[in-house]
């Protein structure tokens, strides 16, 4: 035996005490099996940081780096990839000045928008994906699909935004310079209903990092761990996949609070 922990350079203490153990209940048995739980609800999405998060909402008290070690045990890991995308860009215009300016924070929901165009590249086609964020929790107002990234496409998405207003509500919308968000009747149907617009700088995309932000995070958790059989099958997931990122993806900046449970909870103390 000596021989052989010698070969294997493990040290006799080591080898006495995984022996002494051997037989021993796993303390933490109870705890793993819940870990692979959170891991299987979330598709894999969440690494141990975000499952800690889980486990304390679901009163767990412990550390991350022992749910870091116990994944590790089990062979858990995101399977989340991180990669680049491209928006869809237009013309360059001066419409409207860049009043947001990196200021992310909102008091309340509805009062600072967010919207941009990504094109999306699924079954052999092309299609584009144009959603309206709001910075108070980032969540999804509404989105919009089309084969072609047609003015229709925001006219659409805009209109079903305004259906999610309170008469109170006038919120800032901020975007690039896309021609869409130049054309006049964007322009036209902001002022109506009493909406501020604020544009992005030319090629300053710091201004526009929280919606391109939420596009890295659709594409790596959903678009590039997914098969689809076709373009409706991708329409379908990806609704799936909003109301998933609205009501139960928790963000540690919301309080371990997916988006709509942190609106809720804060309008219950307005």
């Amino acid at each position: 035996m000596k021989a052989l922990l010698e070969l294997a350079a493990i040290p006799r203490s080591t080898y006495y005490y995984v022996i002494k153990t051997f037989d021993k209940p796993d303390k933490d048995a109870e705890l793993k099996g819940i870990i692979q739980v959170i891991y299987k609800e979330h598709q894999g999405r969440y690494g141990y940081r975000r499952i800690r998060d889980e486990l304390v909402n679901r009163g767990h008290r412990v550390n991350h780096k022992k749910v870091q070690r116990l994944m590790n045990i089990l062979g858990l890991k995101s399977l989340v990839r991180m990669k680049k995308y491209r928006s869809y860009k237009g013309m360059v215009g001066k419409i409207a000045p860049n009043i947001l300016e990196r200021d992310f924070y909102a008091k309340k929901p509805n009062e600072k928008w967010v919207t941009d165009i990504t094109e999306i590249k699924c079954c052999g086609e092309k299609v584009y994906f144009s959603p309206i964020l709001d910075l108070f929790n980032g969540e999804i107002i509404t989105y919009t699909i089309d084969s072609r990234p047609v003015y229709t496409l925001v006219s659409n998405m805009l209109d079903q935004a305004f259906e999610r207003l309170a008469d109170e509500d006038s919120p800032l919308i901020h975007s690039d310079q896309g021609w869409h968000y130049q054309m006049k009747p964007y322009r036209h149907a902001l002022k109506r209903r009493g909406i501020q617009q604020s544009m992005s700088r030319k090629g300053n995309c710091y201004d526009n990092a929280v919606i391109e932000s939420f596009f890295g995070t659709m594409k790596s958790e959903f678009l590039y761990l997914k098969e689809f059989d076709s373009i409706e099958h991708f329409k379908q997931e990806l609704f799936t996949y909003i109301e998933y990122y609205n009501h139960k993806r928790i963000k540690a900046k919301l309080k371990g609070m997916s988006p709509v449970q942190y609106r809720t909870h804060s309008q219950s103390f307005a």
